[in-house]
C-alpha cells in the first residue's frame, strides 16, 4: 500500500470549493496543518463564526474527497469557528447526518446546549487530576475494573488523547475494527470495553495538536463507538484544567468527577484547580483518592510516608466532599501497570486490588445518591 502524503492531501483538498464557490478552500487557506499518522488524515477547516452550522457541509466533502485517496484508512476533519475580537461566540456545527440521534438540540440564546446523553451508557465518570504523575491512569484502569468486580458492566475511554496510555495499561494491541456510519467497534479485554487514541496511532506518534482537533477527536470515540449498554463508562483525563478537560465536562453529561491526588502540598495544589474546574462547570466532584499515600518496605514491612500523609483526606474535609481512599506505593501496582495485567485483575485477592474495590464502591454509591437511586447493596465473595 502506498504511503499517503501531505502533499497528495493537500493537493485532493484543492477540488473542494470554499464558500464562495469560486476559490478551493487550500487556495483560501482554510485548511489547517495536515497530520497523518498510519493512513488516518487528520486536519481541521477554519471558517467564519457566523456560517460554522451552515459549513457542516463543507467539512463532510473535504472528509469524502480524503477517504477516497488510495491508501487513506480514515480521516477525521473538524470545523474551527474564528471570530474577532469583541464578536459573539460562534454556534456549534451540527454534527454529522449519520450522527443526528446524538446531536444536542440548540440552546436558547444566553444559555448553555442541553447535554445529550450517550445511548445505553449509565453513567459517566471523569477521572482527574490536576496535574500529571499522580497515578491517575492507573488509578482510572483499576477503578474500572474493581467495578466490574462489583458486578457492573464497565467501559473506559481514554480522553488522553496527547499521552494515551489505556493501550499499556490493559495489555491490548491492535486496531479496532469499524462498521456502518463509521461507528467504530471498541477493543476489549478483562471484560470491559476501552477506546483510546492509542488504537489509532503508534505508540511513539507525537500527537501535535490544536484545541479544536482535540474536542473532535473526544466526541467520536466518545459518540461514534459502539459502546453497547453499560453501567458505567469511566473517562481517564489528560492532567490539568485545559480543552479536553472543558469539552468533556461541558459538551458530555457526567455523573461526576474522581480527583487523584498525592498527600503533598504541591499535588493538593494542582487537585484544587481540578476541583475548582468542575465546580464551575457544574459537575459533581464524587470524592478524593490519595493515591502513593505510604509505602510499606516488602523486605521489613516498615511504613514510610515518603509523599506526607492524610493531605488529601483533609482537603477532602475542607471542601466537603468524600473521600474515598488511600491507595498505597506498592512495587506490584507498578509492575503489574507496566505488564498491562493491572492488579485488581491479576491479584483479586490482594490487599491492592481490595482497596481498588472499596473505592469502586464508594464511588458508584455517590453516582447512586446523586441520581436520587438506592444505591444497591454490593457483596463481596
Amino acid at each position: 500500500m502506498s504511503t499517503v502524503t501531505r502533499d497528495e492531501v493537500l493537493e485532493t483538498l484543492k477540488t473542494v470549493r470554499g464558500p464562495d464557490l469560486e476559490r478551493d478552500i487550500v487556495a483560501l487557506g482554510m485548511v489547517s496543518d495536515v497530520f497523518i499518522s498510519d493512513a488516518k488524515v487528520y486536519f481541521s477547516i477554519t471558517v467564519p463564526a457566523e456560517r460554522a452550522n451552515d459549513l457542516e457541509p463543507l467539512r463532510q466533502a473535504a472528509e469524502r474527497a480524503v477517504k477516497a485517496i488510495p491508501g487513506v484508512k480514515g480521516a477525521l476533519v473538524s470545523l474551527t469557528a474564528e471570530r474577532k475580537a469583541g464578536a459573539a461566540p460562534a454556534p456549534r456545527p451540527q454534527p454529522a447526518a449519520h450522527a443526528h440521534s446524538h446531536a444536542p438540540a440548540q440552546a436558547p440564546s444566553g444559555q448553555r446546549p442541553a447535554k445529550q446523553n450517550i445511548p445505553g451508557i449509565g453513567a459517566i465518570i471523569a477521572v482527574a487530576s490536576g496535574k500529571g504523575g499522580v497515578g491517575k491512569s492507573t488509578t482510572a484502569v483499576n477503578l474500572a475494573l474493581g467495578m466490574k468486580a462489583n458486578g457492573l458492566k464497565v467501559g473506559i475511554l481514554d480522553a488522553d488523547v496527547y499521552g494515551p496510555s489505556m493501550p499499556r495499561l490493559l495489555g491490548i494491541s491492535g486496531r479496532p475494527q469499524q462498521i456502518e456510519n463509521r461507528i467504530i467497534v471498541p477493543m476489549e479485554n478483562y471484560g470491559i470495553k476501552v477506546m483510546s487514541m492509542g488504537f489509532l496511532v503508534d505508540e511513539g506518534t507525537a500527537m501535535i495538536w490544536r484545541g479544536p482537533m482535540v474536542q473532535s477527536a473526544l466526541m467520536q470515540m466518545l459518540r461514534e463507538v459502539a459502546w453497547g449498554d453499560l453501567d458505567v463508562l469511566v473517562v481517564d483525563m489528560p492532567p490539568g484544567t485545559g480543552d479536553a478537560q472543558l469539552t468533556m465536562a461541558q459538551q458530555v453529561p457526567l455523573s461526576g468527577a474522581v480527583i487523584v491526588s498525592t498527600p503533598q502540598d504541591l499535588a493538593l495544589i494542582d487537585a484544587r484547580k481540578g476541583l475548582n474546574m468542575f465546580n464551575k462547570v457544574e459537575v459533581p466532584v464524587l470524592g478524593i483518592v490519595e493515591n502513593m499515600s505510604y509505602f510499606i518496605a516488602p523486605d521489613t514491612g516498615a511504613r514510610y510516608d515518603i509523599f506526607g500523609h492524610g493531605g488529601a483526606r483533609a482537603e477532602a474535609e475542607r471542601i466537603g466532599v468524600p473521600f474515598l481512599g488511600e491507595v498505597p506505593l506498592t512495587i506490584s501496582i507498578r509492575e503489574t501497570s507496566d505488564a498491562g495485567t493491572p492488579v485488581v485483575v491479576s491479584d483479586p485477592e490482594g490487599p491492592q486490588a481490595k482497596v481498588y474495590r472499596e473505592i469502586a464502591e464508594k464511588v458508584w454509591e455517590q453516582v447512586q445518591t446523586r441520581s436520587g437511586r438506592t444505591a444497591p447493596s454490593i457483596v463481596f465473595e
